[in-house]
């Protein structure tokens, strides 16, 4: 279908880019953004429009996000991330093998304990706990729990309010223990730029965002255009960084977007699920620490580069958080597109497991 592809061109898409929905989504998004900017709220153009929109969304608010514009931001953030990618990055590559198995092992012992906790004590059936206890990959889960005839309501709702959970602590965290003096050096750079240089960027990484989707790469967006930001960046051929402004406006739609996944729940819903969502998202924070500590044995790494690398949140959301820290945001993203395909591969395992078990 149209719909899920990663950059959908349709009628649909297009009309519903000049609807009313997605007019009061940025509305009530860039006063969100201001008022948490004016309290010094980290990541303000992120949390602010996401709060706001979760709310609205869970008030009956009838408030859409365009897949259409969803897909643009993405491949502007995935663009300013490939400009982190250098020669100096594939020196340290060989070490990621070691933390991608540690990524590995992360996820089967998630897995296991949180949908053990899920059956146990929330009353979640056994598939619908193993998708609940995912640490991320909802859109492909989500078409998994159907075909398992899975309850996606409650798989939904578990990752939903851990998403919430994971990006609005997760900056304060950050921003409480971690020296951040860095952002502000792009203007100087920025006047030098040939826009050329930008057109070559798009049209490159829509080549390959095309590509990888047609074979079902996972987070297509985001591969695409690190691989052709980084290639073209590395090769000389093409490099552009966005001015400030411009990636406030990517993370408020980005931020919005996660609000508007909240339009067709209620608060009755999300209130039975909060409690067992909150301890299925301590058990997985606890893990993904874990998982840092071990990793910063065998790479040297800032340890919230690696706390984000192993944190159980959306790929884009998390890299979003690694952007504005400079936390490594090319390392942050390869460990979440491996997170993303090591869940893909894993959970059917699991699944096919645990129906062999089941008597006939």
């Amino acid at each position: 279908m149209q719909n899920n592809q990663a950059i959908p061109f349709n009628k649909e898409n297009f009309r519903q880019i000049l609807s009313k929905e997605f007019a009061l989504v940025i509305v009530i998004s860039v006063p969100g953004a201001l008022i948490a900017d004016y309290f010094n709220v980290p990541l303000a153009w992120f949390l602010g429009p996401m709060l706001v929109t979760s709310l609205a969304s869970l008030l009956g608010i009838k408030i859409k996000m365009p897949r259409l514009v969803l897909s643009t931001i993405l491949i502007f953030l995935g663009l300013y991330i490939g400009n982190y990618v250098d020669k100096n990055l594939f020196s340290q590559i060989h070490h990621w093998a070691w933390t991608s198995l540690i990524m590995l092992f992360y996820i089967v012992i998630s897995v296991l304990l949180v949908s053990k906790y899920l059956q146990n004590f929330s009353g979640y059936g056994k598939k619908t706990s193993i998708f609940s206890a995912a640490p991320g990959a909802l859109g492909p889960l989500l078409i998994l729990a159907e075909d398992e005839k899975s309850d996606l309501s409650r798989v939904a709702t578990s990752h939903l309010i851990r998403l919430i959970i994971i990006i609005t602590v997760f900056p304060f965290i950050v921003n409480s223990f971690y020296d951040t003096e860095n952002i502000q050096i792009v203007d100087e750079i920025i006047k030098e730029q040939n826009i050329y240089d930008l057109l070559i960027l798009i049209v490159i990484s829509t080549v390959l965002i095309i590509i990888f989707d047609k074979f079902k790469i996972p987070a297509p967006l985001l591969a695409g255009t690190l691989i052709a930001s980084g290639f073209l960046q590395i090769t000389e051929i093409a490099s552009y960084r966005f001015p400030p402004n411009i990636i406030d406006f990517c993370l408020l739609i980005l931020g919005s977007s996660v609000g508007c996944r909240f339009a067709d729940k209620t608060f009755d819903e999300i209130a039975k699920n909060a409690l067992h969502s909150f301890v299925a998202t301590f058990f997985l924070v606890l893990l993904g620490l874990i998982a840092a500590f071990i990793a910063g044995l065998v790479i040297e790494k800032n340890f919230f580069t690696l706390l984000l690398s192993y944190c159980p949140g959306g790929i884009y959301e998390v890299a979003v958080i690694a952007i504005f820290f400079d936390l490594d945001p090319e390392f942050v993203s390869f460990h979440h597109i491996i997170r993303l395909l090591m869940i893909l591969f894993i959970v059917p395992i699991i699944l096919k497991i645990m129906n062999k078990k089941r008597p006939t």
